[in-house]
């Protein structure tokens, strides 16, 4: 996975603790979730999403 290990993923995992808190971990998490979600609906079917947002509007 892009060439990083347990050791640099743990690092990784440890600053983000540090900045962000234990609290807001989940919210974040929950984020990340939500736009990888959006991400992949957008790219499998781009003229059905633009559908949408047109239809939403109206």
């Amino acid at each position: 996975m892009f060439g990083l290990g347990v050791t640099e993923l743990t690092l990784i995992l440890v600053i983000i603790l540090i900045i962000f808190g234990a609290g807001k971990l989940p919210e974040i998490g929950a984020g990340m979730g939500k736009a990888i979600k959006n991400f992949k609906s957008a790219t499998k079917n781009p003229e059905e999403t633009e559908k949408d947002k047109i239809e939403e509007k109206s």
